[in-house]
């Protein structure tokens, strides 16, 4: 049988409850200006919408959703952001790794915690934290954070040494359980494709990790664009599939609003992944198929 995983990123989700004084303070006041000023008109919700109801249309084994689904890390941010995750299905059928949006500052970090952990619970739930491993019939969903508060006017990632280590050994251990498995994240993971300020700081460790343990697929945002990369595995490459935002309504055709499909069948051993781009049409407000992604 096979197993089909729809894959959003990037939602933005707005509008944005208005925001506190004291919520402001730091670097939360240059995002909510950037917000207010442009990026409001960027991110359009009754996009989302229907992308949000061309996902439920393909009738997915499973969501993952990567990150940046709040814009400044609000709590009241958050309160709107779970409701739209329930809205896409029951916790058990949806993952949720966070973005840098969501950990956009040190004072987010607990609510962001605490408010998303139904859909970041493993099978070891008492652990808590991440990565966290979701087994679905012969498919393993790894999720990572890269979410970590930076600078102003830097959107880097990072996953650091004991999550980098912990992910490691899921991948050996679900290699060994014949699960075909599939690492989600927010960040791009490869070093040399994203600038020092919007990459994963720690990408050469990571890509050191996946020549050593290998992963059968790797689904990624941040970039709001469609993008295929690869990294080396210990017997062949990875493929690195990064997704547009689901609600974006302006720019090129790879950057509007659309979300991916992979159909996953078979095991570790002998295993198959079809992939396929649904979004906007060119020229148009209509979701519809965008056609086939090479893997």
């Amino acid at each position: 049988m096979s197993f089909l995983l729809a894959h959003l990123s990037d939602p933005h989700i707005g509008p944005m409850p208005r925001p506190r004084r004291r919520e402001l303070l730091g670097k939360r006041i240059t995002g909510y200006l950037n917000w207010t000023r442009g990026r409001s008109r960027i991110h359009d919700m009754a996009v989302l919408a229907q992308i949000i109801a061309d996902v439920k249309a393909q009738h997915p084994d499973h969501i993952a959703m990567t990150g940046d689904i709040s814009n400044i890390g609000l709590p009241a941010e958050f309160q709107i952001a779970r409701r739209w995750l329930e809205m896409l299905g029951a916790a058990e059928d949806v993952s949720f790794v966070p973005g840098n949006h969501d950990a956009y500052v040190r004072g987010s970090i607990p609510d962001l915690a605490r408010v998303f952990s139904p859909w970041t619970k493993g099978e070891k739930a008492e652990s808590g934290g991440f990565p966290y491993l979701r087994v679905r019939g012969e498919v393993a969903l790894i999720g990572l954070s890269s979410a970590v508060p930076t600078p102003f006017f830097i959107a880097s990632g990072r996953m650091g040494r004991e999550q980098m280590s912990a992910c490691e050994a899921l991948l050996v251990e679900c290699a060994k359980r014949d699960l075909v498995r599939i690492v989600m994240i927010h960040h791009c993971p490869q070093s040399a494709a994203s600038s020092i300020a919007r990459g994963l700081s720690d990408g050469r460790h990571f890509e050191a990790m996946i020549k050593r343990a290998g992963a059968e697929l790797i689904i990624h945002g941040h970039n709001h664009k469609q993008s295929v990369i690869y990294l080396e595995g210990p017997t062949r490459l990875t493929p690195v599939v990064g997704a547009p935002s689901a609600s974006a309504l302006r720019g090129l055709p790879h950057n509007r609003a659309g979300y991916h499909l992979f159909e996953v069948s078979g095991n570790y051993r002998d295993y198959k992944i079809e992939a396929r781009a649904r979004g906007l049409l060119p020229g148009t407000m209509i979701v519809g198929d965008l056609g086939r992604i090479r893997l």
